[in-house]
């Protein structure tokens, strides 16, 4: 059964920068943005500072989760340690008479573009990198670089910068939370293909560029153009990850 609106999945990497642009487009392009009904999933982890329960997330404990596993409507997806759940039944409802925007990991993102019971729905598929697919293929070609190292490393440096922001002072559990995601993220970024669009973003959620200013910087600003364009339909200039996932072997 076809549906009357569009998915749009808007995904990358933990702190690549897709918060603060939601929330750009929010700002500065409301009419697109009240265009878009947000998809709320299930999630096992508790809050971060400043989300709700119910608007970020459904926050509900590991085993209430575990349990929707055993219901025909629910999927349920292991995402980095936590437990994360979408109610099918609830989206085809929601774009039944509105676009739904996603926005969040790749795990979930990949799965909106390939479940089989959501096949005949219109997307609108969104990567965000935290490197262009130029520097990968520079970084590949160097003698000495570890590739998944590296990309460990970038994406650890924006997590912590994230979390002192909202902490202050980091706990054990914080650095091991970090880390797990930054661990996460080149296998992450080998999902990328599967978007129709990946545009590149050094500006992650750790840079002042998204809100520092009247209006956002740098990355951030092209980022934040360069997604208002595609959900007004227009033809933009991004970046196409076809082969990145052979280029780089097997990711585990």
């Amino acid at each position: 059964m076809s549906t009357r609106g569009k998915l749009v999945v808007l995904s990358g990497p933990s702190c690549v920068g897709k918060s603060p642009l939601v929330k750009a487009l929010a700002q500065f392009y409301p009419a697109i943005y009240k265009k878009l009904h947000p998809m709320v999933l299930y999630n096992s982890r508790s809050p971060r500072p400043g989300e709700k329960d119910g608007e970020d997330y459904h926050f509900r404990q590991r085993e209430e989760i575990d349990r929707f596993r055993a219901k025909e409507n629910f999927v349920v997806m292991d995402v980095r340690g936590d437990l994360q759940a979408l109610d099918l039944e609830e989206l085809r409802g929601s774009l039944e008479s509105a676009d739904v925007l996603f926005e969040g990991n790749p795990f979930v993102g990949t799965m909106l573009l390939t479940h089989p019971n959501l096949e005949n729905i219109e997307r609108l598929s969104i990567f965000i990198a935290p490197l262009s697919r130029e520097e990968f293929d520079f970084l590949r070609r160097q003698i000495g670089i570890d590739l998944r190292s590296l990309v460990t490393d970038v994406m650890r440096r924006k997590l912590l910068r994230r979390m002192q922001r909202q902490k202050t002072i980091l706990s054990a559990r914080d650095l091991e939370e970090a880390e797990r995601r930054a661990g996460s993220a080149l296998r992450e970024l080998s999902m990328a293909h599967r978007f129709q669009n990946v545009i590149a973003n050094h500006d992650g959620e750790d840079s002042e560029n998204w809100s520092a200013f009247y209006f956002p910087l740098g990355d951030a600003r092209k980022t934040l153009l360069a997604v208002a364009a595609l959900l007004e339909g227009k033809s933009v200039p991004v970046e196409s990850w076809t082969d990145f996932l052979p280029s780089l072997g097997k990711i585990d």
